[in-house]
């Protein structure tokens, strides 16, 4: 499916991103700072996307990153949130925030998110603690080369600061015996070694 659109940013307002590429103008639900970062920067922009589609709507989502599409989806695994809603979060308080505010478990600061109350704060912090980081306020964990695979893993249920080490290591160990040097089959490796650390 759609991972990114790459063309020229058309304009925009609120929670509504144009987008035009070859001569058709995408419109894309996104969070309102990223469409105001989209459209104060003007010109080509690349918009990383993700569609949801229901027997009753299809709408195609955008982010100004694929770490802010990754929090979006993040989001959506509590119970309670979907689509709308999450974009409505990401757009009521800064990444930065929403990790500090996850990882203290800081229900006060959540709340004053528009639309956000104290049981799904609850539950997010419960789904999410140790989870969203994208190289955010979480400075205790360390960003990493291998980002997808991070996500990835985190989607399966791994913390992502463990997935981030477990990946290090196995990157480590491939050089040493030889594996892989690049591409998909080098992420496979890395992946597959980094599960068996993880289940140790």
């Amino acid at each position: 499916m759609f991972n990114s659109l790459c063309g020229t940013v058309r304009g925009g307002t609120g929670d509504t991103l144009y987008l035009e590429t070859g001569g058709v103008e995408w419109e894309l639900a996104m969070p309102p700072n990223d469409v105001r970062t989209l459209v104060e920067s003007g010109g080509e922009a690349r918009v990383f996307t993700w569609l949801h589609h229901t027997d009753k709507d299809m709408r195609l989502f955008g982010f100004a990153s694929a770490e802010r599409r990754a929090m979006f989806l993040d989001l959506q695994k509590v119970e309670g949130i979907g689509p709308k809603a999450a974009l409505k979060i990401m757009g009521g308080i800064t990444e930065a925030e929403l990790e500090r505010a996850l990882e203290e478990g800081d229900l006060a600061r959540l709340e004053l998110v528009p639309g956000l109350g104290r049981k799904t704060a609850q539950k997010m912090v419960l789904a999410l603690k140790g989870r969203l980081v994208h190289g955010g306020a979480a400075a205790s964990v360390p960003s990493s080369p291998y980002g997808e695979l991070v996500n990835a893993l985190a989607d399966m249920g791994y913390d992502r600061k463990a997935a981030a080490a477990a990946l290090e290591e196995a990157a480590a160990l491939s050089a040493r015996s030889g594996g892989a040097t690049e591409g998909a089959e080098k992420e496979s490796e890395l992946f597959r070694l980094a599960i068996l650390k993880l289940t140790k």
